[in-house]
């Protein structure tokens, strides 16, 4: 790869986002066919504070920053498709007082719930749960490092068996598509090629900077992290591993920035394993989806000179 680029993003429903060096862009095929792109300037949280910036707080600041961006954007894409449904009509009378007293900061607060539920979620599922699994194997009087080992196994079989069973829904398996396209066509921008569905599909959909990279290597650092704690209460254990885990995705955040440019045999190993787990995350996409994702990438990048084509809205 000649180009070097920090360009990103996730799939939403029925389109891509990219973060690119000029902004964050949101690319959407609508119900009647157009694609429709939201763009906002965007400076990291990493570059507003110099704290921010320091390995391992960045990290975990990125790993928030994304969840925001993440959550904004799929409210989005979701807004888009809003009153298709006859049920837009029956709308609540709650929705309809919340949406009175708060006025435009509704979507602030919808945010930060569903920030706040995605936490939740995760942290029990991926890491409470174990923890209560593994402490069943206490009774086999395990020492503490056999115990965290078992944790940790658990943690993964758990985070593949999820991504394992969402993927069989079907409008899942179309943001796994846009997942695909999202990936190939940063690929074909790494490469200096022409940013068009017919290059971008040539690529792989795999791609070592993924979230799905992200996300297994937090399993494994984890094991890592926590095989240094001892096997105490379970409360205490639950606590240790709620409160480790900014340093877990600090960790791992720095070693995905080095696989990124590293190109050595040890880095290939590291990125193996995510790297086939999107196999499990990512499918191949078609050309109208591809297509979606190069609209986002060259808005996110700057490359469409024009600022306010058909369809775009910028900012909020």
């Amino acid at each position: 790869m000649s180009r070097k680029t920090s360009v990103g993003g996730q799939a939403v429903i029925e389109g891509v986002m990219m973060r690119g060096s000029k902004g964050i862009a949101t690319a959407v095929r609508t119900s009647d066919g157009d694609i429709n792109v939201k763009f906002e300037e965007a400076v990291p949280y990493s570059k507003k504070n110099k704290f921010f910036s320091i390995p391992i707080v960045r990290g975990f600041v990125s790993l928030i920053e994304s969840l925001i961006i993440g959550i904004k954007t799929l409210n989005y894409s979701a807004s888009l498709f809003e009153g298709e449904d006859d049920d837009e009509e029956k709308t609540s009378k709650f929705q309809k007082w919340i949406e009175k007293v708060l006025g435009d900061k509704v979507n602030d607060l919808i945010m930060g719930f569903s920030l706040v539920v995605s936490l939740f979620f995760s942290i029990t599922v991926f890491f409470i749960i174990p923890t209560f699994a593994a402490n069943l194997f206490s009774k086999l009087k395990l020492n503490s490092i056999a115990l965290n080992f078992i944790e940790g196994i658990i943690r993964v079989i758990i985070f593949i068996a999820y991504i394992y069973l969402i993927g069989k829904m079907s409008d899942i398996n179309r943001v796994f598509q846009y997942h695909g396209a999202e990936h190939k066509t940063v690929f074909c921008y790494e490469n200096e090629e022409e940013l068009t569905p017919e290059n971008a599909s040539k690529y792989s959909r795999f791609h070592p900077r993924c979230g799905t990279n992200f996300l297994f290597l937090v399993m494994i650092v984890s094991i890592i992290i926590f095989s240094f704690t001892k096997w105490n209460s379970l409360p205490e254990r639950i606590a240790s591993r709620v409160l480790l885990l900014p340093l877990v995705s600090g960790l791992t955040y720095e070693i995905i920035r080095w696989m990124g440019k590293s190109k050595s045999s040890i880095s290939h190993i590291f990125a193996y394993p995510g790297l086939m787990l999107q196999k499990l995350t990512t499918r191949e996409p078609n050309y109208s989806q591809l297509e979606v994702a190069i609209k986002a990438l060259k808005r996110a990048e700057g490359i469409d000179a024009e600022s306010n084509e058909e369809g775009e809205n910028t900012g909020e």
